[in-house]
């Protein structure tokens, strides 16, 4: 990796400014829009009973030669037959990443395999993976002892219960999208925001934290909002999202220090901040802006391409609904997506909170998935299994019992 300017990692950033530029350039790449990604996450659990707490030991175990080297010192980390590698999480959350694809149908295919395939690791050290996007019976505990974790979690705690939860106890779908050629780049940014609402309440299903009601529909959405706010809440949407995008991680605070053993950072220390001088002597580089990029946390996470971090995990191959429904919707013509999503646009906490209980959420979902079925075939996916996710769709936003009318 180099710099803006050419300079290896390990040189020094000279100012915010060349840091801001150095962002906007790295998260927002231009190009048609052809390659799509899937990420999948699972809280782990006990088979016999899933609120025993997770053994760091038998995960190791289970995922073997495909367990990272932050479960196992020294681990070469295989990945899976199709390609994916294993990751994972503080609390012990197991997530599989595969390579980006051109192909919609062969994404889902070996994103599918590569899940069967940890499920069944999982399952002969009598483990199972969760069906939630948090986990319903355990209360946090980190498992992971790398010091990345560790400053992490005493950076959040002084924020509230939340970065724990966020860190410990949740699971996401994750979809990668391209940003598209520079004059897309903002209609795309806002479409994926804008949807936001929608699919969060058309997909909640984490309602229970621990043994007890919540009363969000989707509580790993209020702890992933609740954890670092402003800056894992949905950002303003600027006409220059790279600009702004810049901006915010320049003013999020700096969460690792990566010096000697202990990574913590001063209190309050930004990377603008730092940047500019704040901490004599110790300028940081472009590794550590790269690194510092991996601890943000928003709904949408610019990476060179757009990475969508809003969903809850699906039980089962639940995961295909929302990858076609998005996949589908971003074929479309944006001014479509974003009239269907208008009801709703800008209603994340209504969303996570109510879910489809909200009538704009409620609204915008059927607007939503009336559009994105209609285009459903623009991913390519096979008629029988497009049908079948678009039922499973409809019999979601048609299934109003308890729900105020719209």
């Amino acid at each position: 990796m180099t710099s803006s300017g050419g300079s290896p990692a390990t040189t020094p950033i000279g100012s915010r400014a060349e840091a801001e530029g150095y962002v906007a350039m790295v998260c927002f790449k231009h190009g048609p829009p052809r390659l799509y990604g899937v990420e999948l996450e699972w809280t782990v659990h006990h088979a016999d009973d899933p609120h025993r707490p997770l053994d760091a030991g038998r995960l190791s175990k289970a995922l073997g030669v495909h367990a990272p080297a932050t479960l196992v010192r020294g681990s070469p980390q295989l990945p899976l037959s199709r390609g994916a590698l294993v990751t994972v999480e503080p609390g012990g959350q197991v997530e599989i990443s595969g390579p980006a694809s051109d192909s919609i149908p062969q994404l889902i295919d070996d994103t599918a395999a590569d899940a069967a395939e940890v499920t069944a690791l999982l399952l002969d050290a009598d483990l199972v993976p969760g069906d939630y996007g948090l986990d319903p019976f355990r209360t946090p505990r980190r498992i992971l002892t790398v010091p990345r974790y560790a400053a992490m979690e005493r950076a959040f705690q002084r924020l509230g219960p939340h970065g724990p939860r966020m860190m410990c106890s949740t699971a996401g779908l994750q979809i990668c999208l391209d940003a598209g050629e520079s004059d897309q780049t903002a209609l795309r940014w806002r479409a994926l925001h804008d949807l936001g609402p929608a699919l969060v309440g058309l997909f909640a299903n984490s309602r229970r934290r621990a043994g007890a009601d919540t009363g969000w529909a989707s509580a790993r959405t209020e702890a992933t909002f609740g954890t670092c706010a402003p800056f894992t809440e949905p950002p303003p949407l600027d006409a220059d999202p790279a600009a702004a995008w810049a901006r915010t991680a320049m003013e999020a605070p700096v969460l690792c220090l990566r010096r000697g053993d202990t990574w913590d950072a001063p209190t309050g220390l930004t990377f603008g901040a730092w940047a500019d001088g704040q901490l004599p002597g110790d300028r940081p580089t472009y590794d550590d802006l790269d690194y510092h990029l991996s601890t943000l946390f928003p709904p949408v996470r610019p990476r060179g391409y757009l990475e969508v971090r809003y969903l809850d995990a699906q039980p089962g191959d639940g995961w295909i609904a929302p990858t076609l429904l998005l996949t589908a919707l971003m074929s479309a013509p944006i001014d479509h997506v974003l009239a269907a999503a208008e009801p709703a646009a800008g209603r994340w906490f209504p969303a996570a909170r109510e879910g489809l209980d909200d009538a704009l959420v409620l609204r915008a979902a059927r607007d939503v998935v009336a559009l994105g079925t209609e285009v459903m075939d623009r991913t390519g996916a096979d008629p029988e299994h497009i049908a079948a996710v678009a039922t499973r769709l409809q019999r979601a936003v048609d299934n109003t019992h308890g729900r105020r009318a719209s």
